[in-house]
């Protein structure tokens, strides 16, 4: 697709995010998929856009489960926030994209602790879900939100 005429579109997202971690310390990560430019293939925290009028915890909850087929409570605020940056988005279209991400601490409810985790959602921008060790996280590629809660809450 070619880019339109005019200034660069600007797009504003609020996204809902989980630090989901098992007791014996492992976090649940999703990858990105290939479609994904710029971001394919890098390991981030599950989560994405809010729906209009959705409450941001309900948002978290909803999706963990459709990037990894775990029912989660979320409680605290980890951190807010804000990302900037110009670029393509999938279809190609350069857009001047605001980020701003809510990140909730998280921990699988009873019923999803024996689930292997797996994406549920028909073209999905998650390819893949998995537990990882916390200390086996920095040797991933990464997107710029996880190194931020990963410094956060290093030991």
């Amino acid at each position: 697709m070619s880019q339109p005429e005019g200034p660069v579109p600007q797009r504003q997202r609020v996204a809902a995010y989980a630090v989901v971690r098992r007791e014996d310390g492992a976090v649940l990560l999703t990858r990105v998929a290939p479609r994904i430019a710029g971001a394919a293939g890098r390991w981030t925290l599950p989560g994405g856009g809010i729906d209009h009028g959705e409450d941001l915890r309900t948002a978290a909850v909803r999706e963990v489960y459709e990037e990894t087929g775990l029912h989660v409570e979320v409680g605290a605020v980890v951190d807010v926030r804000s990302a900037h940056w110009v670029g393509p988005r999938p279809d190609g279209v350069v857009e001047d994209f605001h980020a701003i991400q809510v990140v909730f601490a998280g921990v699988p409810r009873p019923e999803s602790r024996d689930v292997v985790p797996h994406v549920t959602e028909d073209d999905s921008t998650t390819d893949r879900s998995e537990w990882v060790a916390w200390a086996d996280v920095a040797d991933l590629p990464t997107v710029p939100l996880v190194d931020h809660v990963v410094g956060l809450l290093a030991p």
